[in-house]
């Protein structure tokens, strides 16, 4: 006598079936990754982005007809793309800017006010005019760096710009609540950002980050835009620094 197991076929609902996440720099990188990865999971994406032609053909990528071509860091068009949404909106992901390294001694007062402030203030102001169109337990996310937390020639301010990142999510976190808030900490990604900072030295990183790692391989766009969809998703998650670097802050 012989008995046959029938395969149950189990199905989850996707997590993020029914919201809506916006990308503030969304046509490339860990932005277009996470619109990516949210698509999959039920989600309605908006992507912003400074190119129009990078963001018509990452809103193609992606599936999606809903995007606005403007400068984030420019007050008043920031305002103007909040007020304009149509709906209420569930989470958004700034990944808009990018670090700039110099010596501390060849930097003029603008250039250190600038790297000081500028991941809070266009932060700040994300958070100033999405609060009213977010839905409570929604979350706003920024992006950070483990990179930054140690002291190096070269690296000018901007370890004191990353150490300014946790103690301002978190006090944001309490200010907006029920929103949640919260912050990204990345090391090296292989971005078409890293590309362009590296130029022809990006190889040589990444075999040398594949050699040390304690993962054994470079952390691309998708690993963090995993990460970001948990975040999205999980409610109870909120005023916290998450991060991911394969362990790099550990080996370098």
């Amino acid at each position: 006598m012989t008995s046959e197991t029938t395969p149950v076929s189990i199905q989850r609902e996707p997590e993020l079936a029914g919201q809506t996440v916006v990308l503030i720099g969304g046509s490339a990188g860990i932005g277009l990754e996470t619109a990516r990865r949210a698509r999959m999971e039920g989600a309605d994406v908006i992507l912003t982005g400074r190119n129009p032609d990078r963001l018509e053909a990452a809103a193609a990528d992606v599936g999606t007809q809903r995007t606005a071509a403007f400068d984030a860091t420019d007050p008043a068009a920031l305002r103007r793309f909040f007020e304009d949404l149509p709906t209420p909106i569930d989470h958004v992901l700034v990944t808009a800017g990018g670090p700039r390294y110099a010596p501390l001694l060849e930097m003029d007062a603008d250039e250190v006010r600038r790297q000081l402030t500028e991941h809070i203030v266009l932060g700040l102001e994300v958070a100033r005019n999405a609060a009213n169109k977010m839905r409570p337990g929604g979350t706003l996310l920024f992006m950070g760096g483990t990179g930054g937390r140690r002291i190096g020639h070269g690296l000018g301010i901007a370890s004191a710009a990353t150490a300014a990142l946790p103690p301002f999510t978190a006090a944001l976190a309490l200010e907006l609540a029920p929103v949640r808030v919260n912050l990204i900490a990345a090391g090296f990604v292989d971005t078409p950002l890293s590309a362009s900072l590296l130029g022809d030295r990006l190889d040589e990183r990444r075999n040398e980050l594949r050699t040390k790692l304690p993962i054994g391989r470079v952390v691309g766009p998708a690993d963090v835009a995993a990460l970001a969809v948990h975040i999205m998703s999980n409610t109870a998650l909120t005023g916290a620094t998450y991060d991911i670097d394969g362990g790099q802050q550990f080996v370098f």
